[in-house]
């Protein structure tokens, strides 16, 4: 069975859809700044705890020596090509 489309469908959908919208205007002004706030406050204990370097770093003993990354070997060429001297022409 086909169904027509009418003027009260169309106002009800209408109405629907602005009724779904001021109602998520308006829960989204009241929890929008809770919802920041959680997240503020797990940023900052993920941050604070994550990157604190007083809690990472070992005791060292006085001399020790630790190299944390290697230097990378740099391969100089000094034959890179041959000089040509030129003249400027005015």
């Amino acid at each position: 069975m086909l169904q027509e489309a009418s003027l009260v469908g169309l106002l009800k959908v209408l109405l629907y859809i602005a009724l779904f919208y001021y109602g998520f205007k308006i829960l989204s002004r009241i929890f929008a700044p809770l919802l920041l706030k959680y997240v503020m406050k797990k940023a900052e204990s993920k941050f604070g705890t994550g990157f604190n370097p007083q809690q990472q770093a070992k005791p060292k003993k006085e001399g020790e020596i630790t190299i944390d990354k290697m230097p990378e070997k740099k391969n100089s060429n000094n034959s890179v090509g041959e000089y040509v001297d030129y003249e400027e022409v005015e």
